[in-house]
């Protein structure tokens, strides 16, 4: 099933099933593609993790194609992206995740009614922030995730900084909303045990002194995680703008970063 196919019915607490949902394609400047997907955790309370294997599997090339293990509730928009080469053509990509005994399957494919501009909202000219985990480091726009790897101990909060920037812009000729314009949410993507944020959604701090014409709204947001249990863990952050997630349904403009955390036991 694709995003505009997500199954109805009535919303129950526990024991439902998980749905992947295909946002769409892109094309990338190399002449490869990227498909962007992101998932529906039917249940309303129930987070669940199903690691990489035959209950969470991408194929062919799989079963790991970069799906995340820790499915939160609800819809959750463009978690996470696969390239595939120019010469992809036809071919199809499968993702089945098998969940309270409920096996959904979701077909990946370049058909073209599914291509998407996540880079530009048209006709709005809004673009997506801008992340960076280091002030003076590399940047990103878009889907594709940023990454850094980091190393952490079991139970002692490890710090996670992001500087973000963004155009500030709304649809054309309308005022700004009241809230904030560009907002910051931390979540788990994988790992063995828990992760507690100490907010998973940081206020981004604005820096006026730092603004520019065409990114009014610069600032940074620090939040803190601390893990349960020894092993390898994938964090992911999304910075939204105004358009919010999903991007009121026009798939731009938000922006994904990838935490990769080796953490240790305590020694």
């Amino acid at each position: 099933m694709k995003a505009q196919d997500l199954p109805r019915g009535p919303v129950h607490d526990s024991g439902d099933s998980i749905t992947g949902a295909y946002e769409g394609w892109f094309q990338n400047p190399d002449g490869t593609y990227t498909m962007l997907v992101g998932y529906f955790n039917r249940n309303r309370v129930e987070v669940l993790d199903i690691p990489v294997g035959p209950n969470n599997r991408i194929d062919p090339g799989g079963p790991d194609h970069g799906q995340p293990t820790h499915f939160l509730t609800r819809r959750q928009w463009g978690m996470f992206t696969i390239n595939v080469p120019k010469d992809f053509g036809d071919k199809k990509l499968i993702w089945t995740i098998v969940a309270n005994g409920k096996t959904t399957v979701l077909p990946l494919d370049l058909n073209p009614l599914w291509e998407i501009m996540p880079f530009s909202e048209v006709g709005m000219g809004n673009t997506p922030p801008v992340l960076q985990f280091d002030e003076n480091g590399p940047s990103v726009q878009g889907p594709r995730p940023i990454t850094k790897s980091l190393t952490a101990t079991m139970g002692t909060p490890l710090l996670l900084p992001v500087w973000v920037a963004d155009d500030a812009k709304t649809f054309p000729g309308a005022k700004p909303p009241n809230s904030p314009p560009i907002t910051v949410t931390w979540t788990k993507f994988r790992g063995p045990g828990s992760v507690k944020f100490a907010n998973d959604k940081p206020a981004v701090e604005l820096d006026k002194s730092k603004a520019t014409p065409e990114r009014p709204a610069v600032g940074k947001a620090t939040t803190t995680a601390t893990f349960g249990e020894p092993g390898d863990y994938t964090l992911l952050v999304v910075i939204n703008d105004w358009s919010g997630e999903g991007g009121r349904g026009f798939l731009c403009c938000w922006t994904n970063g990838q935490v990769q955390v080796k953490v240790q036991a305590p020694r």
